[in-house]
């Protein structure tokens, strides 16, 4: 009877270990899960950015102050003011549609930020960004610009991106007569 006993007591103890061990590794690989989740998460919130034309920054007011953001606009070139010893350039930029088909109906970007540049009713955001002048920064330019807004609604400006679409339009070609 007593071995019987034993030989129970046996395997159940080895069945217990074998479950502990099992149970182990499933807790140790739902752990592992919940981190790798989580670093994803937190990786892919922090660096989230928005982006926004200028009359959506407007409208959304004080609770995007301090957000990463990406706006677009078009560059007034009388604003443009450069101090060659901080190296902090300062510029206001026009509302522009986001909306590409809106954009072709208007007769293409070129047009658009012309008209923008032009019309003193859209709505303006003045930038500061710290760094290097760009060759590209000039009047009518399109700026999409990488950084947040301050109480004031000035833009503080990480990343600095020019399109100049009247240099890289492409002439028609005389046609062969």
């Amino acid at each position: 009877m007593n071995l019987c006993k034993h030989n129970l007591f046996i395997w159940v103890n080895t069945k217990l270990e074998a479950d502990l061990k099992i149970n182990k590794f499933v807790i140790g690989g739902v752990l592992i899960l919940g981190a790798v989740v989580f670093l994803i998460w937190s990786a892919t919130t922090s660096t989230s950015e928005y982006f926004l034309t200028i009359d959506e920054l407007n409208a959304k007011g004080a609770s995007i102050v301090n957000k990463n953001l990406r706006v677009s606009g078009a560059v007034i070139g009388d604003s443009i003011q450069y101090d060659t010893q901080s190296l902090t350039l300062t510029f206001e930029v026009a509302q522009v549609p986001g909306d590409n088909s809106l954009i072709e109906s208007q007769g293409g970007l070129a047009a658009v930020l012309h008209q923008a540049v032009l019309d003193p009713s859209r709505a303006r955001m003045k930038v500061v960004y710290v760094g290097p002048k760009p060759d590209l920064l000039r009047n009518e330019a399109q700026a999409i610009i990488t950084g947040h807004i301050d109480a004031d609604g000035v833009f503080h400006a990480d990343e600095l991106l020019l399109k100049c679409p009247t240099k890289y339009e492409q002439a028609v070609p005389n046609q062969a007569g």
